[in-house]
């Protein structure tokens, strides 16, 4: 299973969730569903845009699990 590794990314940068949420400028039911991995998909422009707020890359932001 492919994970959204954005919560430790936060972290490492010391930025909040809100302050994504207000840079991504989505739904925050989407945001939230996005942050938590309780989505199917992810647009590019998002991947796009959350490695270049976190100053990582797509390696980076995805994490692979044995779930």
């Amino acid at each position: 299973m492919i994970k959204l590794n954005v919560l430790k990314l936060l972290e490492k940068n010391g930025k909040t969730k809100y302050w994504l949420y207000k840079q991504l400028g989505m739904s925050y039911q989407n945001f939230s569903k996005m942050i938590n991995n309780e989505t199917k998909s992810i647009r590019y422009e998002n991947i796009e845009t959350l490695c270049l707020l976190l100053n990582c890359t797509p390696n980076e932001l995805f994490d692979i699990t044995e779930e």
